[in-house]
């Protein structure tokens, strides 16, 4: 199935709608609880299926927590929606390489997550050292299970701008070499060196890239003042790496897809002294990748990063329903409901260019 526009030109600003399969989101966190209950239909309106992370309070670590985890998420959505969630596992130290096995007979598990301890928000219980998990990588890489990483080195030392980097060198490129049968999705990239590693590496390994990291570098942070709500990890770069994030997408390798990383935080968590990291994009979590695919002139290669590389690399059916993107723009609310708070989502007050129909 190929996009269908109507206009001649996939890419200008002529093109008015455009039509693709439902996407799929392949980072997305959903939270708990009432949060979920907030965020989930923002995300079931727009994308058929998403690999939903499992760093929640305690973390999901087992099989058995993360079949729960679906039927809290299945329960929470609404009756005339139609979501799949696709579960993933958190990785600790004591991770045990048979958790693998249950894992992918589950039918219900996608992937484990490999957060460097510290990195991110919820991160506390990760991995201190890939050395401590080599059983179980060895393991997902004899079955096939996909590894799901964070990519960033937590030592205070490096850079905030370079964690990026110094993680490829320190830690991806030793563990892509030593264990070539391993599948990895490198997540949420921001740089160059990033896109430059993925294409240049075994055809295993792929990388999800998410729409603040494509549409705005890190000026955005300090745009007026401090942007708390612009503010994610990995932070946004400079622009030669956001370009270099959009010249990959908009290039059409199969080897990139969407993943939102979505990840709502109470206003209060994010306007503090010490604010949250995570962007929150769920409510337009489609048409903001429409924005900056038509700024690359690259309307037409849409559909294959957000329907088409995500489910074959993950070896699943493409979804055959069909969703419209209309080229209209509409104002974003200041916040959403969020529990007993409010969630400000990404261009609050301000315009997204593209709807669904």
């Amino acid at each position: 199935m190929s996009p269908r526009a109507s206009a001649a030109l996939p890419g200008s600003a002529a093109v008015k709608a455009l039509t693709i399969r439902r996407p799929d989101d392949w980072h997305l966190h959903l939270r708990d609880g009432a949060a979920l209950a907030a965020v989930l239909p923002f995300t079931a309106t727009r994308f058929a299926r998403a690999i939903v992370m499992p760093n929640l309070r305690p973390a999901v670590t087992t099989t058995a927590q993360a079949l729960e985890y679906r039927r809290r998420i299945l329960a929470a959505l609404p009756a005339q929606l139609r979501f799949e969630p696709l579960m993933t596992l958190y990785l600790t130290d004591d991770t045990p390489p048979a958790e693998v096995e249950r894992a992918r007979s589950s039918g219900c598990i996608f992937g484990f997550k490999l957060y460097p301890a510290g990195a991110t928000t919820h991160s506390d219980d990760g991995v201190t050292d890939v050395r401590h998990i080599a059983p179980v990588l060895e393991r997902m890489a004899e079955l096939g299970v996909v590894l799901q990483v964070h990519g960033e080195v937590t030592d205070p030392a490096v850079d905030v701008f370079d964690r990026e980097a110094r993680f490829i060198e320190r830690t991806l490129a030793p563990l892509v070499e030593r264990l070539p049968k391993l599948r990895v999705v490198f997540e949420h990239i921001t740089t160059r060196a990033a896109v430059e590693f993925v294409l240049a590496s075994h055809a295993g390994v792929a990388a999800t890239v998410t729409p603040q990291h494509l549409l705005m570098n890190r000026n955005a942070l300090f745009a007026g003042g401090i942007r708390p709500h612009h503010y994610c990890a990995p932070v946004l770069k400079a622009e030669a790496e956001r370009a270099a994030l959009l010249g990959a997408v908009a290039g059409g390798s199969g080897r990139f897809f969407l993943g939102t990383d979505s990840a709502p935080h109470a206003r209060r968590a994010k306007e503090s002294a010490c604010g949250c990291a995570g962007v929150f994009s769920a409510h337009a979590g489609i048409e903001l990748y429409a924005e900056a695919f038509e700024a690359a002139g690259a309307l037409d290669r849409l559909e294959g990063f957000a329907a088409v590389h995500g489910a074959d690399f993950y070896g699943l059916p493409r979804n055959t329903a069909t969703i419209t993107l209309v080229r209209e723009p509409w104002e974003v609310p200041e916040h959403y409901p969020f529990g007993a708070d409010e969630l400000v989502p990404l261009r609050a007050g301000e315009r997204v260019h593209w709807r669904i129909a």
